[in-house]
């Protein structure tokens, strides 16, 4: 088992099938929750050091995670939306260009980008292929205007994963910016910045990270930071954040730019905990896991008379399974389910069910007789 099943307290309530919502949170962070509180009680903003030297931590953990080649590359987000805004909102946009996305995109990568048709930017939505998005009718929508291409590593609805090295790839040969909304795949699927072509990404943690809400983190390739018009800046977005009597408007020359105001200590510190217990399992061991559990789902499901939705093509597979019940519809599976202590959940008319490296064949088995 690639992540210690006792640093699960939800073990002993629920099987637990929805990390693609809201995961529950392992002891460690739970511990480091309690530990910032103790601290901020008793100590207050004397304390202060110690937490900052924290956040710094967790910073190169992020880095770690994603192989950035410099921890300051990260910066901390308070979800994936707000990264998403520092491009779509500070992008050099030209009226008349455009951005390509799939049309299955979680609404947080689609309405940040439609709301620049004040500025003269069109959208481009390509419709999935059955539970596909084709690489082919990404580029098919593209042209000379087209500036940003945007797409989620595992799409929300489907589990579909995305290319991203050549996604990356076509991108670089039209000189194309690519961000990745990657909430769906981190904590999951390796992911090197330095090897795979992206330009810009945004997590929140609580989901496959599995940290708090409203703590994650975003990356900006270096050479770009000058080119985006910074947005949400503020005391701490400057080189000398602490000298609060000396106006000085030098900002950070790298990603802690975007980091303008107060930061979430507790979710961060937190979401740090998490992510040492991610990768002291090993990523790709987390992988490994929840592929071997995803296909036992998916083989049990089938031979139960559900159909499996998502692609299972190996390239494609990801921690999200959409299945269609034989004679159910899916808000009456989830519903059954929560009955029996299962949580799963519906998108798109289907039951999405998305496990974790935590999780057992048993607790599938429970989840397959659950209906």
């Amino acid at each position: 088992m690639a992540l210690p099943r006792d640093q699960f307290p939800v073990t002993a309530s629920w099987a637990f099938f929805d990390h693609a919502a809201v995961a529950p949170l392992p002891a460690p962070a739970v511990a480091a929750l309690a530990e910032y509180a103790a601290s901020l009680a008793a100590h207050g903003v004397t304390a202060v050091r110690q937490w900052v030297a924290r956040l710094d931590r967790v910073r190169a953990l992020a880095a770690q995670l994603i192989h950035a080649p410099d921890a300051n590359d990260v910066y901390f987000v308070p979800n994936t939306t707000h990264g998403i805004g520092v491009v779509a909102e500070g992008f050099p946009w030209e009226p008349g260009d455009n951005v390509v996305l799939a049309a299955e995109e979680y609404p947080a990568n689609q309405y940040p980008w439609m709301n620049l048709a004040h500025r003269g930017v069109g959208v481009r939505a390509v419709p999935s292929r059955g539970n596909r998005v084709s690489i082919d009718d990404l580029r098919g929508a593209m042209d000379a205007r087209t500036r940003v291409l945007t797409v989620s590593a595992v799409e929300f609805a489907s589990g579909f994963r995305n290319d991203l090295d050549r996604l990356g790839e076509l991108c670089r040969e039209r000189g194309i910016f690519f961000f990745v909304d990657a909430i769906q795949s981190l904590g999951v699927f390796p992911l090197d910045v330095q090897k795979t072509p992206i330009d810009a990404l945004a997590a929140d943690g609580h989901k496959w990270l599995l940290g708090p809400e409203g703590a994650g983190i975003g990356y900006v390739r270096r050479e770009w930071v000058e080119r985006l018009h910074p947005i949400g800046v503020g005391a701490f977005s400057v080189v000398n954040p602490l000298a609060f009597t000396t106006i000085d408007f030098t900002l950070k020359p790298h990603a802690g730019r975007w980091e303008g105001g107060a930061y979430n200590v507790p979710g961060l510190t937190a979401l740090g905990a998490s992510l040492e217990l991610l990768l002291n399992a090993g990523i790709d061991n987390v992988r490994r896991r929840v592929i071997e559990l995803t296909d036992y789902l998916c083989d049990g499901a089938m031979s139960r008379g559900w159909k499996v939705f998502s692609s299972r093509v190996e390239c494609e597979k990801s921690g999200i399974v959409s299945l269609i019940h034989p004679t159910l519809p899916a808000d009456e599976v989830t519903k059954r389910c929560k009955a029996a202590g299962v949580a799963v959940n519906s998108r798109a008319g289907r039951v999405r069910v998305s496990p974790h490296a935590y999780n057992t064949e048993s607790e599938i088995d429970r989840f397959l007789s659950a209906t």
